[in-house]
């Protein structure tokens, strides 16, 4: 068996092989970054418009959005790869791109880890890892790109090539070199895009305890609000080039500024109401109407997990399960109402006493209730 294949199977049982020591990796001195009305275009056609942000020192900041709304633009202008049209970056209070003033990449403390991980296929991983090491004595490079290896838990993988790894073993080998210069700024371009769920969910938290060990600040762009919630100190959101919002994973969730941001956090009933003295008219009853003018029109969205369903006859509206799904630990149920063009979708524990055909009474959990203004188009 060729020696890699060895190295690959060497835990036993199929898993992949362990990290190293937590605490082993190298601190870094965390840099503040800042985009000050950052605008920019390509050809004309606008990638980033008119963003303000501020990264503090040591934050891990996840910059969240579908393909196409400008985060890996947002990435690539701080890591000095694009220069923007306007606006100005800040590293640590110093301008380092503007009008009349641009500092290139190698000069910023940033490091940069690609999509596709962009290894040298002709290099080993110990040269890999050296790569970033310039003007630094070759035993002493040496050194730190072994530490940096055996913190990934591949310091025995130094002598082999990349086509000889595992994507979650590159996904390691391009983590630690772009820590190896211990950047005081690491941006991270979809890193575990490549990755199955069930390595993703170990390579995410391994790499963010590495990442928490350096106390680099960070910026992780993704389109996974999964991943973004579980790997992000705060969240930036972005649509169309915009930041639409910015804050915790709770205060995005919680507390979704439009229609657009709540939609990417979860699923939704989404309905149309009326308010009127009585509270917000809809056809599962009247609902909360704080803050809102009477006569006004809104959207009412509704988290699945937030339709509660009693006994027919109970406390509610009248409705039929039209179909239900098991798919672990919850149920998937389509309920039907009167006034409403599509079944509400329900989720709930699994193994409930709701079946096809039943009726049931439907009311509503007010925490998993949002209501935002009608407008005309929100996407």
């Amino acid at each position: 068996m060729p020696d890699h294949l060895k190295k690959s199977f060497s835990s036993g049982n199929g898993h992949p092989l362990s990290w190293g020591a937590p605490g082993s990796a190298s601190a870094t001195f965390a840099a503040g970054l800042v985009f000050e009305n950052v605008s920019h275009d390509y050809d004309g056609v606008d990638s980033v418009k008119d963003l303000s942000l501020s990264i503090a020192p040591g934050e891990i900041l996840c910059l969240l959005g579908h393909s196409g709304c400008g985060k890996t633009t947002l990435m690539r202008i701080a890591a000095g790869v694009e220069r923007q049209s306007r606006g100005k970056v800040l590293i640590n209070g110093r301008e380092v791109a503007g009008q009349d003033h641009f500092m290139p990449p190698e000069k910023r403390g940033v490091g940069l880890m690609f999509q596709d991980y962009a290894l040298f296929p002709h290099m080993s991983i110990l040269a890999n890892v050296m790569f970033g090491l310039t003007g630094v004595p070759r035993k002493e490079a040496k050194a730190a790109a072994l530490s940096a290896l055996g913190r990934v838990g591949l310091a025995d993988y130094a002598a082999d090539y990349p086509h000889a790894l595992s994507g979650g073993e590159q996904q390691r080998v391009a983590l630690a070199r772009a820590l190896v210069p211990r950047p005081g700024i690491l941006l991270m371009d979809e890193p575990f895009s490549g990755l199955d769920k069930r390595l993703r969910d170990n390579v995410r938290d391994e790499t963010l305890a590495v990442i928490r060990e350096t106390r680099a600040t960070c910026i992780i762009v993704t389109h996974d609000p999964e991943e973004a919630m579980r790997m992000g100190d705060r969240i930036a959101l972005m649509r169309r080039g915009r930041l639409v919002q910015s804050g915790t994973a709770a205060d995005l969730y919680n507390a979704p500024v439009d229609l657009f941001a709540a939609r990417f956090f979860s699923e939704l009933n989404q309905l149309e109401g009326k308010v009127s003295s009585a509270g917000i008219e809809t056809p599962v009853g009247v609902l909360e109407a704080s803050g809102l003018s009477e006569g006004q029109q809104v959207d009412v969205c509704i988290r699945p997990q937030g339709i509660v369903l009693n006994a027919a006859g109970l406390c509610g509206v009248p409705g039929r399960v039209r179909s239900k799904r098991f798919v672990g630990e919850v149920d998937l149920l389509s309920i039907v109402v009167d006034g409403l063009d599509r079944p509400l979708q329900a989720r709930v524990r699994a193994g409930c006493e709701w079946n096809e055909g039943m009726d049931v009474a439907v009311t509503t959990d007010p925490k998993d209730v949002l209501v935002f203004p009608r407008q005309a188009s929100q996407f």
